[in-house]
This record gives structure tokens, C-alpha cells and sequence, in this order.
């Protein structure tokens, strides 16, 4: 008996193995696009006087879709999903604190930034990710050098 099997459907989750590194793939990608949506959401209410920023839905839930794609690729492929859950994290919280350093630009009047540490860290998850999920286009050039 499997500690979490009453917590994660691992037979459901076995189903869906080959396609989660795709999924994941997918929702960085989609996470990607949503910063940009959400960046430029938060410029406009910045150039309208709004010192009050918000978070944009669509890049929460799509943050967060991601993070729990990940924490299950954990559990399918122990290493490979452990790598992807602490890039993710540390995507996650570096979104974090950049939505806090823009609220700060916004109250102060100051130059109003692009989140370059979570875009960053968005590039490192999608190089990785994209490494996870289309591996067998450079399986046979990794084996040459490994």
C-alpha cells in the first residue's frame, strides 16, 4: 500500500504519465503569455493613476494549475518532477515578490518595471520543461556526449 494513494489517484495519474511532461509544457507557455497579459493590465492601471494594483486571475490560476502539474510529475518521475517542482517554486514565489515590488513602484510614483525575475525564471522552467517533454529530439546527440 502506497502512502498517498488515498490522496492522489495513482492509477488515474498513470493514465495521463506520457502526457503530463506535454501539460506542463503547455501551462508554461500559457503562464508565459498571462504574465505578459497581466503586466501589461497592471501598466495600464499604473498609467491611469492607480496606485492599487491587482492580481490578474487568469495568471494566478494558471500559476497555480502549473504548480500542482508539477508537484504530480513528482510523484510519475520522482527525479525529473522534483527538478520541475523546484523550478516552479522558485517561479512561483519569485511572481510572488514581483507583483509586491510592482505594488511598491506603483505607490511611489517610481518607473514601473517588467517582472525580470519571473520572467527569468518562466525561461528556466520552459528550457527545462521543453528538455523533459521533447527529449527524444536530442536522445541520440545527449548520448554521444553523456
Amino acid at each position: 500500500m502506497q502512502p498517498l494513494q488515498f490522496l492522489v489517484p495513482i492509477d488515474a495519474l498513470a493514465e495521463v504519465e506520457g502526457l503530463l511532461k506535454y501539460a506542463i509544457l503547455g501551462l508554461v507557455l500559457v503562464n508565459m503569455v498571462t504574465r505578459i497579459l497581466a503586466h501589461s493590465k497592471q501598466r495600464k492601471q499604473v498609467d491611469d493613476d492607480d496606485s492599487n494594483l491587482s492580481r490578474w486571475l487568469p495568471h494566478s490560476v494558471v500559476s497555480i494549475l502549473l504548480l500542482l502539474a508539477s508537484f504530480a510529475f513528482m510523484i510519475v518521475e520522482p527525479h525529473g518532477g522534483m527538478v520541475m517542482s523546484v523550478l516552479v517554486l522558485g517561479m512561483f514565489v519569485a511572481d510572488f515578490f514581483e507583483f509586491e515590488a510592482r505594488q511598491v513602484e506603483a505607490r511611489n510614483g517610481l518607473d514601473f518595471e517588467r517582472p525580470k525575475a519571473a520572467i527569468t525564471a518562466s525561461v528556466i522552467v520552459l528550457l527545462y520543461a521543453a528538455f523533459q517533454s521533447l527529449f527524444f529530439l536530442v536522445k541520440d546527440y545527449w548520448n554521444l556526449v553523456i
